[in-house]
């Protein structure tokens, strides 16, 4: 019950308590706060408003005492371009759901938020659209000819846009390059070989200023010269292949031969008695599971109070961030270098379609965002949960006779609830997914699918991916995911260790003329922050194990968890190589820290912007070394994978090969495999006539029921 009560801590905005927010601060005349819609760069206005969360300590409170719960906060980034020195602040306002007060927010070690460092809005989007018109203009020719497609008076044969980040080279710079691309359907694998570097950190967009153009390979300082060499036949020129409307290659229509009967449909999944798990709000109880949820605007999912039949296993499971670092031959291409949180990636969590993303029979969730904008903006069915089997027992054993016949086979049903959400970052689309197993095993998971980043192929490409089309280069990434793990096994002191095998030779006691060799367990304690962060390209350990040292099991073991990794990620950059300053937290497989209420994430919206001088630096949460012995402690975890695109990645990258997580495993927490619990388990045993005996805690028969609703999707998002 006190986990119900509690849940609401963690709950996100409602629209009523953001448009309250907005209201409060809109009347603060000191803050000179005007619309964020408005074409106005100099302005005072809300970037992004979301759920601010309270102390540790005031959470525990309710969540285990059944006290009062902490009064509900607003974190509020404004943007302050309307005055001499612009600049970002954050603010804190509450109380919810009727504010009367704000207060400043500030980062650990105080550090300033720039304003260069801000992520790209609206406004500064339709501006950056219209300096792309006034060069499109100016090389008309030079498109028109080059690639069939224009700017201007196009019907169907239009160019749009992708931009790259971070914008500079430095700290406090704000200068993008642009790569144009065919405004087809799947523009993100149609580059035309067209790039362009634009400054526009003035907050008057008529002093902007195009400062480099990249065609077929060659730089140019300005688009004058570029027109003027082309015009002279100084350059070399390209021209692509005809446009073919025909050629699909970049949609989702099929084509080829099928293999499979489309007369009648896949099988589905169904729940013949109705579902098995509850959900009130954002509270979630599921065969022993229970857990309250969030989806963060700035990073996305997270879960909170994770208990496992009354106990908790973890305060809080969070997505911190998301990074796709690229290589290639263009300067677009070696300029990309996304951290998607400055993205605002919990806000790309768009309709999901049942039957494809969730089945059928999840119960779907509605989101709310307010982010670069002047209203609540509702994602509708953008969450969806679910219970499925696996299609993989549990756990099974077929006891032979070795006589033709078996003393007994049992077996058990794996079923696991699923909560997921997606994020369709620009070209990728990220599925998150938590999964919740029978037997006290959670996993968490990213599936990688959407379209591959592309630039236009220079035959130096092939150093740097894939050729994927004619005049299309598929760019090598790594991708990398950043996870918080704040464990709490069995309560709030824990500690860490890892362990590992050393062989071991010794005299066989049996045979003293021989010798065994054979595999020993080595216990590492680990009693300091630098001891349990392990590097990438260093060895790491079998099994990570977090304990309670206070806490025994039935067979006197210390109750535990371990954290088991499904990765091959690798570092992306070298140790504290400019951009690699704001994503410290990629240095490392593993980092384990002790709580800290100041520590709350890794990263931030504002990273991809200013990596090089971040206002979040994780190096600094284990700098100061603390112990770890016996003490609150999180685990922040790093996922990933090497991405060379090929030719299967066309139109899309599949899943299958491109999922990447780690599980919460109990190590010695329980007396014995706590799904015994489950009444699912079948035991078949041969009687004295040889007919089988079977025993069930379930039907025996249930019905068949599928859904007779045809498939329905509206995918659009709107304010409210």
């Amino acid at each position: 019950m006190n986990a119900l009560h509690g849940s609401s801590i963690f709950a996100d905005l409602t629209p009523k308590e953001m448009k309250n927010v907005r209201d409060f601060l809109m009347a603060r005349k000191e803050l000179g706060l005007t619309k964020a819609r408005s074409i106005e760069l100099n302005k005072n206005s809300i970037l992004l408003m979301e759920l601010h969360l309270p102390l540790k300590y005031e959470a525990l409170r309710a969540l285990d005492r059944g006290q009062a719960r902490p009064e509900r906060q607003a974190r509020v980034v404004v943007q302050f371009g309307n005055q001499p020195k612009p600049n970002i602040t954050e603010y804190i306002v509450s109380p919810l759901p009727f504010p009367n007060s704000y207060k400043p927010k500030t980062f650990k070690g105080g550090r300033p938020i720039k304003f260069e460092s801000r992520p790209i809005t609206w406004a500064e989007y339709e501006h950056m659209n219209a300096i792309l018109e006034k060069i499109g203009l100016k090389a008309h020719r030079v498109l028109l000819e080059s690639t069939g497609f224009s700017f201007h008076n196009c019907t169907d044969r239009c160019l749009t846009f992708s931009d790259i980040a971070p914008r500079g080279l430095a700290s406090g710079e704000r200068r993008s390059w642009v790569m144009l691309q065919k405004f087809v359907e799947g523009y993100f694998i149609h580059p035309v070989g067209f790039e362009v570097l634009i400054n526009h950190q003035s907050l008057d967009p008529e002093q902007w200023t195009v400062e480099k153009i990249w065609y077929n390979g060659q730089y140019f300082n300005s688009v004058d010269e570029l027109v003027e060499d082309y015009d002279n036949d100084k350059i070399n020129k390209y021209k692509l292949p005809e446009h073919d409307d025909k050629d699909l290659f970049s949609t989702y229509i099929p084509r080829g031969h099928s293999n499979i009967r489309t007369d009648i449909h896949g099988p589905k999944l169904v729940e013949p008695q109705g579902p098995r798990y509850h959900v009130e709000k954002n509270f979630v109880e599921y065969a022993g599971w229970s857990f309250a949820y969030r989806v963060r605007s700035s990073a996305g999912l997270q879960i909170f109070d994770l208990r496992f039949n009354g106990e908790r296993v973890a305060y809080e499971v969070s997505l911190q961030e998301a990074i796709a670092f690229y290589s290639g031959d263009t300067p677009a291409a070696m300029q990309t270098k996304y951290i998607d949180a400055g993205w605002a990636m919990g806000t790309s969590d768009f309709e999901l379609a049942p039957g494809i993303d969730c089945p059928e029979i999840a119960k779907f969730v509605d989101l709310y965002h307010y982010y670069d904008t002047d209203k609540p903006v509702h994602h509708r069915n953008a969450l969806c949960i679910f219970e499925m089997t696996t299609a993989t027992p549990l756990r099974r054993h077929f006891n032979s006779n070795f006589n033709g016949g078996y003393n007994f086979y049992g077996g058990l049903e794996n079923h696991v609830l699923v909560i997921r959400t997606t994020s369709t970052v620009y070209n990728y689309d990220y599925i998150w997914d938590f999964l919740f197993y029978q037997n006290g095993v959670m996993e968490s998971r990213v599936s990688a699918t959407g379209y591959i980043h592309a630039t236009f192929f220079t035959p130096e490409g092939l150093h740097y991916g894939s050729k994927v089309y004619n005049y299309v280069l598929g760019n090598l990434h790594t991708h990398l995911i950043h996870y918080k793990v704040d464990l709490d096994i069995a309560g709030r002191e824990n500690s860490f260790e890892t362990t590992d095998l050393k062989f071991h030779e010794f005299t066989n006691p049996w045979s003293p003329e021989h010798t065994i060799k054979q595999s020993r367990l080595v216990h590492t304690q680990h009693e300091t922050e630098r001891s349990a962060a392990f590097r990438f390209g260093k060895k790491f350990p079998r099994y990570l194990h977090f304990y309670n040292p206070n806490q025994q099991n039935k067979w006197g073991h210390k109750r535990g968890y371990r954290i088991q990794y499904n990765s091959h990620a690798h570092s992306v950059l070298p140790r504290g190589w400019q951009e690699e300053n704001g994503i410290t937290w990629s240095r490392y497989q593993l980092a384990v820290t002790r709580h800290k209420d100041s520590e709350v994430t890794s990263s931030s919206i504002y990273t991809q912007n200013d990596p090089w001088e971040p206002v979040v630096s994780f190096e600094d949460y284990i700098r100061n070394n603390e112990n770890i012995v016996n003490q609150d402690l999180v685990a922040w975890v790093t996922v990933g994978f090497l991405h060379i695109p090929h030719s299967e990645d066309i139109p899309n990258t599949a899943t299958p090969g491109n999922s990447v997580g780690f599980f919460l495993r109990p190590f010695n927490f329980f007396d014995e495999d706590p799904s015994l619990s489950s009444r699912s388990t079948v035991i078949v045993r041969q009687g004295e006539n040889g007919e089988p005996k079977v025993q069930q805690w379930t039907p025996a028969v249930v019905g068949h029921c599928v859904s007779n609703k045809p498939f329905f999707y509206n995918g659009t998002y709107s304010g409210i």
